[in-house]
């Protein structure tokens, strides 16, 4: 019988996600609120819309996973005799891991006690937690999408209880007893709408806390405030909304009963502070407002993943260097065997064709010039030496002219 039930439940969770998915505004917590027994204040501000059409679509490389989470150290009920605590993770089912360049990736939601959550991107080492105060201490884990989104499947989240020390009654949840692990909203927002998300432990189906009104199982639901406006939420479902303020913003989850009283375990009633800052434009951010194409944004669902366009520029850049190869080859001069034979033969005809000096020292090592050829270099000779300055001739040399000197001097030279 209970199988049928949850069959049943689970096809009409599904069919209700779906069509919450295609609408563009969903008027269910308005709803919820009007059959609520516990009175509620209308909610002004805050609404909820559907689900980024973005996010959804890289929501579909998830579809199969069932991320397996454990947490290896420490054991649970051990009592450690120092306060700095080293935390071990086991995942299966789920790559961990961050995009250098968006700065987004699956990943761990690492809860200490009931402090905001640290985002884990690798487990290869382990996580150091120093100066714990003495006493007990709860560690909670979960898978997380990219954008923060829990994952609810069984096994995806892990608990740990131990002691610095010595036992005490604070952080110590009860393990039959509901448990609320509040997740999102946390941090600052460049965009709206802002995912709401939480995690529940040991929380009953409704329809079998309403089947026997008289049994032990009490029926619940969460209850939202923001900003001071109240809502009711009876699905374990992430919302998105809108509605908050610029600047800081307040959000308190509580997990009550159907009489509308909180169910008395640890952490079971959290509040945060958050803030919404237009001018921040990070990945999360560009993923609400759809300002990032899809096939970039598959880099935060698959580690090393290349999107189309980094595979185009890779492209053009291997066609540009094939190009430019081909280029230089096509400038290279190609040299004839035939022509080199030719070009040696005109080479050594023309080193035959030189004259041979004569070596013999009795003999003058050039012929003497022609007449022609002593007349130019007459002529040259003037004019350089018509540009030179006034020499200071010595008075006992023979006053001669610059060309009856050079002609004195020739004669000299020449030889007999």
């Amino acid at each position: 019988m209970l199988k049928k039930i949850f069959s049943w439940l689970t096809i009409i969770i599904f069919s209700c996600t779906l069509i919450a998915c295609n609408n563009d505004t969903i008027d269910s917590v308005q709803a919820f609120n009007s059959d609520s027994k516990p009175p509620i204040p209308n909610v002004k501000n805050i609404a909820e819309v559907a689900p980024p059409a973005l996010i959804q679509q890289l929501n579909q490389n998830f579809t199969t996973s069932q991320p397996q989470v454990k947490i290896l150290t420490p054991n649970n009920n051990e009592v450690l005799n120092t306060k700095d605590v080293s935390v071990t993770f086991d995942v299966k089912g789920l790559d961990i891991f961050k995009d250098e360049e968006l700065q987004m990736g699956s990943h761990l939601h690492f809860f200490v006690d009931n402090k905001p959550y640290q985002a884990i991107y690798s487990i290869e080492k382990p996580i150091i937690l120093s100066d714990l105060t003495p006493g007990t201490h709860t560690i909670r884990v979960f898978a997380s999408r990219p954008w923060h989104e829990s994952f609810k499947n069984e096994g995806a989240y892990a608990q740990t209880t131990f002691h610095v020390f010595t036992p005490t009654e604070d952080n110590h949840p009860s393990d039959t007893l509901p448990l609320l692990t509040y997740s999102r909203p946390q941090g600052v927002y460049g965009a709206q709408p802002i995912m709401l998300d939480f995690y529940l432990t040991n929380a009953p189906l409704h329809v079998v806390a309403k089947e026997n009104p008289d049994d032990d199982i009490a029926d619940w639901r969460i209850r939202v405030t923001i900003n001071g406006e109240s809502f009711l939420l009876d699905t374990w479902q992430p919302i998105y909304l809108t509605g908050f303020n610029k600047g800081q913003n307040w959000v308190k989850l509580e997990f009550i009963d159907e009489n509308g009283d909180v169910i008395k375990n640890a952490f079971n009633s959290t509040v945060r502070a958050i803030e919404y800052d237009p001018k921040t434009k990070d990945t999360l951010a560009k993923l609400v407002t759809g300002k990032i194409s899809l096939n970039k944004a598959q880099a935060i669902t698959i580690r090393n993943y290349e999107s189309a366009e980094e595979q185009t520029i890779i492209q053009e850049e291997v066609t540009e260097e094939e190009n430019i190869e081909e280029n230089i080859e096509e400038s290279s001069p190609t040299v004839n065997l035939e022509e080199k034979e030719v070009i040696k033969e005109e080479e050594k005809e023309n080193i035959e064709s030189l004259p041979v000096l004569n070596t013999d020292k009795n003999q003058p090592l050039l012929e003497e010039e022609s007449e022609v050829v002593k007349e130019e270099n007459l002529n040259i000779e003037t004019k350089k030496i018509e540009i030179q300055p006034e020499l200071n001739i010595d008075n006992n040399q023979e006053n001669l002219s610059p060309i009856e000197s050079f002609n004195k001097e020739n004669n000299q030279n020449t030889p007999t």
